[in-house]
Formats: structure tokens, sequence, C-alpha cells
């Protein structure tokens, strides 16, 4: 039978929590009774697991990562999961495990966050986007727990926060569309409740504003983000008599459908057509040719989180709200510098 915290405490004449103190180096404990207990542990080949280690400075060592989690959630949200392992390493570093809880089938909202702070299984919470509204904002500002949200909500509040500039992301894809020449160019993106794509929507068409080439109305269409909805999109901006001479896809299952589009024009890329996508994942990587990506290192994103909740347990009264992470330009294929 394995050794417990309980036999070190009976063999050195102490209480468990004061085992537990001086497996925690507390200078409240005597040296006498400290060599005791390390005696005891010594006897008793006693390994501390995390648990009893944690036990006498109300610490559990753990950080809840909180989202909802439904069917296909892989495939709608991959970047959760980049984000997620960027966390993970990040925490790691100082011993700290991060875990999956998810807030899908809460009764009321708030209820998962209420529980994990009621009854500390946590020490810190990461709340992904999909799992944030105002009652949980309220919640965790009240309670003054330790929490990074990832995105910016959309409500004001005094909530710590990392997110992306997506409007900036659509700015980076607006400059490229000018550097190749692409001054004719056209915009798919989500619905229009869609925050991200709304944000890349107006960087992308404010710049391309801003240096005199603008967007008109009927270049810019929305779709359920569908391959279905986005082939036809394309296949509507290429019928018009004056067509765009390059497509920016707010991401890559849009730049997917508008690939196969372009595929049933029987119009060549970039000859005939250039497009952009936002997002490697999940799609850029099985659309021919390789697409032209302005990118988000969203593990990156993960690890400034995880830098931030550090900071947030060594210090609750510290204020984040920031931008993070740049996006870059990866080119491919499908634009080409200097193209007309």
């Amino acid at each position: 039978m394995a050794v417990t915290i309980n036999d070190v405490a009976r063999l050195a004449g102490v209480s468990p929590s004061t085992v537990s103190k001086v497996l925690n180096n507390w200078s409240t404990i005597s040296p006498a009774t400290a060599e005791r207990v390390h005696e005891a542990i010594r006897k008793l080949d006693y390994t501390p697991n995390a648990r009893a280690v944690s036990f006498a400075r109300q610490s559990t060592k753990n950080i809840a990562f909180l989202t909802a989690i439904t069917r296909n959630e892989a495939y709608k949200n991959p970047h959760m999961f980049d984000i997620m392992c960027g966390v993970h390493n990040e925490l790691g570093k100082e011993n700290y495990s991060l875990t999956l809880i998810d807030s899908s089938r809460e009764s009321y909202p708030g209820e998962t966050a209420e529980k994990i702070i009621s009854q500390k299984s946590a020490d810190g919470i990461v709340v992904h986007g999909s799992a944030v509204n105002e009652t949980v904002g309220n919640l965790l500002v009240k309670r003054q727990f330790p929490h990074i949200i990832i995105g910016h909500p959309n409500f004001s509040s005094q909530l710590c926060w990392i997110d992306t500039n997506h409007a900036l992301a659509g700015e980076f894809a607006a400059e490229h569309m000018i550097s190749c020449n692409y001054t004719n160019a056209a915009f798919v993106g989500g619905r229009k409740s869609d925050f991200i794509s709304v944000q890349r929507e107006r960087g992308f068409l404010g710049l391309m504003g801003k240096y005199g080439y603008g967007v008109p109305q009927s270049h810019v269409i929305h779709t359920d983000s569908s391959v279905r909805e986005a082939a036809a999109a394309a296949l509507t901006l290429l019928s018009k008599k004056n067509p765009p001479r390059a497509i920016v896809c707010e991401n890559s299952q849009i730049a997917l459908g508008v690939s196969k589009g372009i595929e049933k024009t029987g119009k060549s890329v970039p000859k005939d057509i250039a497009f952009l996508t936002f997002d490697t994942y999940p799609y850029s990587g099985v659309i021919e040719p390789k697409p032209t990506i302005i990118d988000i290192n969203m593990y990156d994103m993960g690890v400034q989180a995880g830098q931030v909740m550090l900071h947030k347990l060594e210090n609750p009264s510290l204020q984040v709200q920031s931008y993070t992470t740049l996006p870059v330009l990866l080119q491919g294929e499908s634009t080409e510098v200097g193209g007309v």
C-alpha cells in the first residue's frame, strides 16, 4: 500500500497540515519539527503528490480552460486547440495542469464558472470566446478570480482579455492586394453577425478605400462560410460584367469553396483570377494551387494567454486588455507579386 501524508504525520507526531507546510517550506514551522517530518519522509520513502504539496497553500495547481464543446468542434473551431496547446505548454513550465471544461450544457449562464470558483477546483480560468457572456464576466470581476479571456468581449467590462487584431489582418490583406496590382478586388466573408469576419472585412475595405481603390458593395458577398455558398459567391462575382481581379476569402473554408467556383469557370489561378485567404487551418492545406494566407499564430496567442494567467496568479489586481500576436503573410501560389 502506498505511503500517504497521514503515515508521515503519525510517524513524525504532527498533523497532516504540518507535513504539508514543511513540504511547502513554511517559515512558521520550527527547525526541530521540520527535521522530524523530513526524517519520517526518509524512513517511509514517501513521495508527495501534487495534492499534498498544494494542501497548505490552498492551491490546486490547476487552471480551467472553459469553452463550449459541441459535436465536430475540432473542425468548426480548430484554432481553439492551438490556443489551448499554447496555454498548456506555458503553464506546464510552472507545474500547472490545464483542465478542459465544457460550458455548452449549462442550466443557466455562468453555471460552470460559478461551480469552478465555489468548489475551488482551479486557481484560475482561461475563458475561450465561445464561453464568454456578461454573466460570466460579472462573476469573474465580482469574485476577483484570476482569469484571462481569449477574444475581445462584445460588452463593456473590467475583464482581462487578449485578442488578435482582425481588422489589422484585413489591412494586411489589402496591402498585399495593392502590392500585387489587384486593385479591383472582392471580399467573400461569413455571416454579417460573425464578429471576426466583420472586423476582417472592415480592415480590408477601409485600407483599400484609403488608397483610392474602393470596393463596390456588389463585390462584397456574405455567406454561411460553407463550401457550397462560397463556391456560388465566386461564380456570381466572376459572372459580372466587370469581374474582380482577385478575391479575398475571410477563412480557409470559404477559400476552398471559392477555389472550387473558380475551377468551374475554367479560369487559371493566378493568371486570370487570384485569391487570398485568412488562416492556415483547417482547409488551406488541401487547396490547389497553394493559397496565399494572412495567418495568425494561434499557438503563440495561447502561450501569451498562459503567461498572463501566471502573472494574474501572482498579482490578481493586474489588468490586461490588449491585442497581441501580429498577422503574417504566407506567400503562396494563388497571388503573384506584380500581377496585373
